[in-house]
């Protein structure tokens, strides 16, 4: 037997302002869309923003539904409607922001397991990285340079 050794990498700011301008930006649009989430349930809102190679930026929301499995997450929301509307366009980078109706969120939060899956699709679709910027409501800011450093034994079309 021999033992593998996983590693990620994660780099973290004290809070939003130490990021450059347009990173600050992108979270700015992921934070207007977080507050327009529909979570009647959880209480528990997400926004994301997407940047396309294009400049173009997506936002999405989480939406839930009284039958939970049917509700879907920002992050997804977001990437499917780029990936719809612009099928030829790179996911640049993607901000994420979290926060609950019922307490204060002051640690990054990233995105789910079935987000992580949905957006190692598009890096793999893509074959470039995406750059994550993640939150809570406020707070230290975490950023990956990579989907596949969030999810490193990721699943994807060359395991089929």
């Amino acid at each position: 037997m021999k033992e593998v050794k996983i590693e990620s990498t994660l780099y973290v700011y004290d809070n939003l302002s130490e990021l450059p301008e347009n990173i600050i930006t992108l979270m700015e649009k992921a934070i207007e869309a977080r507050e327009k989430a529909y979570a009647p349930y959880s209480k528990f809102h997400v926004g994301t923003a997407l940047l396309l190679d294009n400049n173009e930026i997506i936002t999405g929301n989480n939406q839930e539904n009284a039958s939970y499995p049917s509700g879907l997450c920002a992050e997804r929301t977001a990437i499917y409607y780029a990936g719809s509307q612009y099928p030829d366009a790179k996911v640049v980078r993607m901000a994420i922001t979290a926060g609950s109706k019922l307490k204060t969120t002051i640690a990054p939060i990233p995105p789910c397991g079935a987000c992580r899956q949905a957006i190692a699709e598009y890096e793999v679709k893509q074959d470039s990285p995406i750059e994550i910027y993640f939150m809570g409501e406020t707070g230290k800011v975490a950023k990956s340079n990579s989907l596949a450093n969030l999810l490193p034994l990721g699943f994807d079309k060359t395991s089929l």
